[in-house]
């Protein structure tokens, strides 16, 4: 197992009548969510019947499914065979994934917490935004709000913890800083990560043809913009268009 986590995983843990939570790891790092990405692929692949859903977290895959149809002995023999048949952690991301480019204006009032999220880092506003746009960051999951991603991870340094207050209200679009994460969110919010940001997409695009554009073990990279193109990209957002541009991976 080339896992750094216990040696105890993956483990299944029945859920309710109807439901199956299986773990990669207790804590995150890219690898155990790597392994749960790749996992849940193989699962929505293998479609087996009475499987009715299947959802990812950052560290867990979720399965629900018609007791009435396969019972629960059944299905978790068939779950702990696909789980032996390889080694997840060493399986790599599942192929069908898109690299997103975004447009994002950084600090002053579309970000007024990247000074002390900057400054918790040790690093300049500057040299946090250059550090955070440097590479692609992953679609670690997605939930808490409808299309809400969980990006990372970050560099160490922005293992920042969340405020112990609330921002009363951060605006769709808003891009918030905590843990080596970063989320965007699809609609004004109260939250205690660190607004840091702005990005020109929309991850709800209720008017949309694809309203949830964005999908667990996609990529963003996002290109820093000065406030007049940001001002013209959002228009287009606000109007149901799609500014962020994407490429296929994987």
């Amino acid at each position: 197992m080339t896992m750094d986590a216990e040696p105890e995983f993956p483990r299944v843990h029945r859920i309710g009548e109807a439901g199956l939570l299986i773990e990669f790891g207790d804590r995150l790092s890219m690898q155990v969510n790597a392994a749960v990405l790749a996992f849940r692929a193989a699962l929505d692949a293998a479609a087996w019947p009475g499987v009715e859903e299947s959802a990812t977290s950052l560290k867990s895959v979720f399965l629900r499914f018609d007791p009435a149809r396969v019972p629960h002995g059944q299905l978790e023999a068939d779950l702990r065979g696909l789980l032996a048949s390889r080694d997840w952690y060493g399986e790599g991301l599942p192929r069908g994934r898109s690299l997103w480019h975004v447009p994002v204006l950084f600090g002053g009032e579309a970000g007024p917490q990247l000074e002390e999220a900057a400054r918790r880092a040790g690093m300049s506003p500057d040299d946090a935004v250059q550090a955070i746009c440097a590479a692609p960051l992953r679609v670690l999951t997605i939930g808490f709000a409808p299309g809400l991603p969980y990006l990372g991870q970050l560099p160490e340094a922005f293992d920042i913890p969340r405020q112990t207050e609330l921002d009363p209200n951060v605006p769709g679009g808003g891009l918030a800083l905590a843990i080596r994460q970063l989320v965007l969110f699809p609609v004004g919010t109260q939250t205690g990560w660190r607004w840091i940001g702005r990005a020109a997409m929309d991850v709800f695009g209720q008017r949309a043809d694809t309203p949830f554009p964005l999908n667990a073990g996609d990529e963003i990279r996002f290109e820093p913009v000065g406030a007049v193109e940001f001002e013209a990209a959002w228009k287009d957002v606000a109007a149901g268009h799609l500014v962020a541009t994407r490429e296929p991976i994987g």
